[in-house]
């Protein structure tokens, strides 16, 4: 769990330019009101064009709001999530911690 309310899978630690660090879920979700929201990187190759393909949804900054499953191709939606992991992992590469630095 991320806080109260977001389910995650695997973490990574990031750090901005301005100097802000922390944790959070490489893949997250959680349910607000009557939609499932599922966080993703907010920009990556071809993102747009497999939201247009997802099918009835709406779209924040790093969020994608579904109502209903039944409404959105889940094969475009696990490939929105594996590019987004793929994504996050580029940006904040994790030391491995078999490594002797």
């Amino acid at each position: 769990m991320w806080g109260p309310g977001i389910g995650g899978f695997g973490s990574y630690h990031y750090k901005y330019a301005s100097g802000h660090e922390g944790d959070s879920a490489l893949a997250g979700f959680a349910v607000r009101g009557s939609e499932l929201v599922v966080y993703i990187a907010e920009d990556f190759d071809n993102r747009d064009a497999l939201l247009a393909k997802l099918g009835k949804h709406r779209t924040g900054k790093v969020c994608v709001y579904i109502r209903r499953l039944a409404n959105v191709d889940l094969k475009v939606l696990e490939t929105l999530v594996v590019r987004s992991v793929a994504e996050t992992k580029r940006r904040y590469p994790q030391p491995n911690e078999n490594d002797i630095r």
